[in-house]
């Protein structure tokens, strides 16, 4: 009877233990599969943590306190939004964004696209080198002219890195948003913020003037990017194997998860910047109007090892979301009229406007702040052009918008818009 007993209980542990080997084995496998789709949204994420981000959540937390929090929560929304849009417009149709336009739109109506989006191209770039050459001179001291070339070279080894492949690419990309998340991580944990003030200020919106107003669609178009909107839509083609709809879901499905957490991720840093902001700065009375002066009021205030951190970020900043920046430009131009050139000769174009604002000393935090404004401007476009193909299920099968989808995405459009003419109002009667 006994022996009866154990042996039962023997069998009962072995069949759980099977169980529990089956379930194991099946997360495993289902994490693998999700490591294969895992990329592409880290690679865009990059834009949303790049020195434009630096500019306008230091500004806005040196200025408003935390008052401005609410403006990264929304926006990023925004953005899981958009890049999913993105993603499943890449999935559903096997091209680009730009290349559907040329498909859609009259070879007119896309020298125009072309156009505008070339404008954002150019005022990306301008932040992230800028952003680069700072980063440089604020660690190294090196002088600023120097640290721009410096800055163009690396990015163009990063760039040249994408002939062994676009995970390549991918894993140098990441691993410098964890460069990112560690040292924004960090002064968060010097900084020692007003964690209550923080809740409401991130669910509470509030715009204290209209220099926030300013502010705020500063860093709407920062966290918002046009230029990887474009982009995500062709990075997601490499991951695409299976063209049927089960195929084309399944896709959709690990495309999501890779979006959520990538955006996650850099909105995380993006709070971070603005509580560290106004933790520091705000907290002691300080405005900052300067990179230089954010790198070196941390010092005494939280000691050298912040300071270090804040430039190696704006360091690592400018040189990843440099070499996205560059990827979204080819992309941008082989879309809408079929443009091909040399990525050497488009980088040396788009150092240019950076070294001239270096050459003639103007501020290069203003000019940051200035540049993710424009890109505000800017977004409309790519997400009006989304809405407009992704809701044919001509193009885009059974991946074709909802209803819900489409509402939702126009009253996104609507809010950008609202907020671009909001801002010029108060920029012409004198008020920003």
């Amino acid at each position: 009877m006994e022996n009866e007993r154990n042996l039962k209980n023997t069998s009962i542990l072995s069949s759980k233990f099977l169980t529990l080997r089956g379930a194991i084995d099946t997360d495993i496998r289902k994490l693998r599969q999700l490591t294969k789709f895992l990329g592409p949204a880290f690679v865009v994420s990059v834009a949303y943590v790049d020195p434009g981000n630096f500019a306008t959540n230091i500004s806005g937390g040196s200025k408003f306190n935390y008052a401005l929090i609410w403006v990264i929560l929304f926006s990023n929304l925004m953005a899981i939004f958009l890049q999913i849009m993105s993603a499943k417009l890449g999935i559903a149709t096997g091209h680009s964004l730009p290349e559907m336009c040329s498909k859609v739109f009259p070879k007119s109506i896309n020298w125009i696209f072309w156009f505008v989006a070339e404008i954002g191209a150019m005022a990306t770039d301008l932040a992230e080198f800028l952003g680069g050459t700072l980063g440089l001179y604020l660690l190294f001291h090196i002088p600023m002219i120097y640290a721009g070339l410096i800055t163009g070279l690396i990015t163009y080894i990063i760039c040249y890195m994408e002939r062994y492949g676009q995970k390549a690419i991918e894993i140098i990309i990441s691993i410098f948003v964890s460069i990112i998340c560690i040292a924004y991580t960090l002064e968060l944990f010097l900084a020692k913020p007003d964690w209550f003030q923080v809740g409401i200020h991130t669910l509470i919106p509030s715009l204290p003037n209209s220099e926030a107003v300013l502010i705020a669609v500063g860093m709407l178009g920062a966290t918002v990017m046009p230029h990887v909107i474009y982009l995500h839509s062709q990075l997601v083609q490499h991951r695409g194997v299976d063209s049927s709809n089960e195929g084309k879901l399944k896709h959709l499905k690990m495309e999501k998860i890779d979006v959520t957490i990538a955006m996650n991720i850099a909105f995380v840093v993006n709070a971070a910047m603005v509580v560290v902001s106004a933790a520091i700065f705000n907290r002691n009375g300080l405005v900052v109007d300067t990179m230089e002066q954010a790198h070196t009021s941390l010092q005494p205030l939280l000691g050298s090892l912040s300071s270090s951190a804040f430039g190696i970020a704006l360091l690592a900043s400018g040189l990843s979301s440099s070499a996205v920046g560059t990827m979204a430009g080819q992309t941008i131009m082989k879309g809408f009229v079929n443009l091909s050139i040399p990525v050497n000769i488009r980088r040396l174009i788009t150092m240019m406007p950076a070294l001239i604002i270096i050459a003639l000393g103007i501020n290069p935090m203003n000019a940051l702040i200035l540049s993710q404004v424009v890109l505000s401007f800017i977004l409309p476009f790519p997400i009006i052009q989304m809405l407009i193909i992704a809701k044919r299920k001509d193009l885009m099968g059974i991946l074709v918008n909802t209803r819900f989808v489409r509402v939702l995405g126009v009253f996104i459009a609507a809010i950008i818009i609202l907020l671009n003419v909001v801002l010029l109002c108060l920029t012409f009667t004198g008020n920003a």
